[in-house]
């Protein structure tokens, strides 16, 4: 079930919050615990119900290595359930994630001729498998206090970060579940969930998806771009990733609070960093913390000397590339941040004398380009947007990119004061004009949530978002972290 449709806004969203606290009123805490359990299974099966399978599957193994750690003391004996159980973990996200990728290189390097297995790959595999692995690891390292299975079921499951993070720690989610004053209806922690929410839908929705259909055009005609086109296509995903997933975060987000659930804070403004270390501690900050505490230091971290921890920078970003999808291009994409990361760290000193300006270009940059390895289906499309955005050919403009970009609310708007006949391609400057001022300008949905107050305006603002979103609602789409 996606945030941006009817069925969750209209029928899932309210039965789900009217039927939590309503119970937890009677004073029903388990039923609540248990119903909130069978509403964020009825997400993640809505589209799938074969998925739920091997969700439960996870969740029951998984919950039965940290029994069988809870009932063993031997240190080596816990070691073995401990590798046991991540190697269970990663087994599954191997099969389900990558085994057709594995089976497409054996096939081109040995010749031969497997057949794919065409495996549909479970929503958000990645994200619930991770936040295991880290719950089986703490679990070894005793820092897991005793939780009963319906605690544990719904700390993985939990919908709002579900299916694309945030990558939660038991610490900070189990606690809440059973802390009494959360379970009470909060009127303030309602606006504010419900504002937020409704940002990160106009994000997704407006914004996100609006530019969705420059890049989905652009790499459909790869061969016909120029340096001008090439570049509308770069900056115009640039910006779909941003509010997609600064999207879903805020959703994620504002859902918690509506249920007086704080998660923890996932997106901070990325484009905003100076360097590409900062860009990391600004972007899927909680992917960031878990390859740090579970790979990173694991590694060895910055302890075995300079060598050793430029080869330990490398190795996360090169898993991290894997992680996000099953593709060369993908690791292509993780091997750059890792080699940029190195480099920014090798001349540190002469990055920290340059402007700050300069710093952010060359961040903001290496991002574009990075992300072109990302988004393509394969090198030769990612190099064709490249050779076309760096060849200094500006002959030519395709007009498809600003027809478009028109939706029927700005088009009437501009029909208005008759922008559109005085200068075509506003809409589209317009569009990015818009987009670099909330991306750069604007502030995240924790600093919003900090100031919020309840004004009239700030609802007729909300109400109005949420009505312009929900009838747009015709050119829906998944959210790309759905992918990874």
């Amino acid at each position: 079930m996606l945030f941006n449709s009817y069925i969750f806004i209209l029928l899932f969203l309210p039965i789900c919050i009217l039927g939590y606290f309503g119970l937890n009123h009677l004073k029903k805490y388990n039923l609540a615990q248990v119903f909130l359990l069978g509403m964020s299974l009825w997400f993640y099966g809505y589209y799938n119900p074969s998925y739920l399978l091997i969700l439960i599957f996870s969740v029951l193994i998984n919950y039965g290595v940290y029994l069988l750690l809870g009932k063993t003391e031997k240190a080596s004996m816990r070691k073995v359930l401990m590798i046991g159980g991540v190697c269970i973990n990663v087994g599954i996200l191997l099969y389900f994630k990558y085994m057709d990728f594995f089976i497409g290189n054996i096939n081109g390097i040995f010749k031969t001729d497997i057949d794919f297995l065409r495996i549909a790959m479970p929503l958000g595999i990645s994200f619930f498998t991770f936040q295991q692995i880290s719950f089986i690891v703490d679990a070894y390292r005793g820092e897991i206090p005793k939780y009963n299975f319906w605690h544990y079921a719904c700390f993985v499951t939990y919908f709002p970060q579900l299916i694309a993070g945030p990558i939660v720690t038991h610490d900070e989610l189990v606690p809440q579940f059973n802390d009494i004053e959360k379970k009470k209806l909060n009127s303030e922690n309602l606006a504010k969930g419900f504002y937020i929410f409704t940002l990160g839908l106009a994000k997704k929705i407006l914004i996100a998806d609006m530019f969705g259909k420059l890049v989905s055009y652009g790499y459909e005609v790869t061969d016909t771009l120029n340096t001008l086109t090439a570049i509308i296509v770069m900056l115009s995903y640039t910006i779909q990733i941003y509010f997609d997933f600064s999207g879903y975060c805020d959703m994620a987000i504002g859902l918690g609070k509506m249920m007086n659930i704080d998660l923890p804070q996932n997106f901070n403004s990325p484009y905003k960093a100076l360097t590409i270390t900062e860009f990391w501690d600004r972007w899927h900050m909680t992917l960031t913390r878990f390859f740090t505490k579970y790979v990173y230091i694991p590694l060895g971290g910055s302890r075995r000397g300079t060598v050793r921890t430029y080869v330990n920078v490398f190795l996360v970003f090169l898993i991290s590339g894997f992680w996000h999808g099953a593709s060369w291009t993908f690791v292509v994409w993780g091997i750059m941040h890792g080699v940029f990361s190195i480099i920014t760290r090798i001349f540190k000193k002469f990055f920290d004398k340059i402007p700050s300006v300069i710093n952010w270009l060359i961040t903001f940059g290496f991002v574009n380009v990075a992300w072109v390895f990302f988004r393509a289906e394969t090198f030769t499309q990612a190099l064709a947007v490249l050779k076309a955005a760096f060849t200094w050919n500006f002959a030519g403009f395709d007009s498809t990119y600003i027809t478009l970009i028109e939706s029927t609310e700005l088009v009437e708007l501009m029909d208005i004061f008759s922008l559109r006949t005085v200068c075509p391609p506003i809409i589209l400057v317009g569009y990015f004009i818009v987009a670099f001022a909330l991306l750069l300008g604007s502030k995240n949905a924790y600093e919003k949530m900090q100031a919020f107050k309840p004004t009239f305006w700030k609802l007729a603002t909300t109400m109005f978002l949420l009505v312009w979103s929900i009838f747009s609602f015709a050119g829906i789409s998944t959210f790309l972290y759905f992918n990874f």
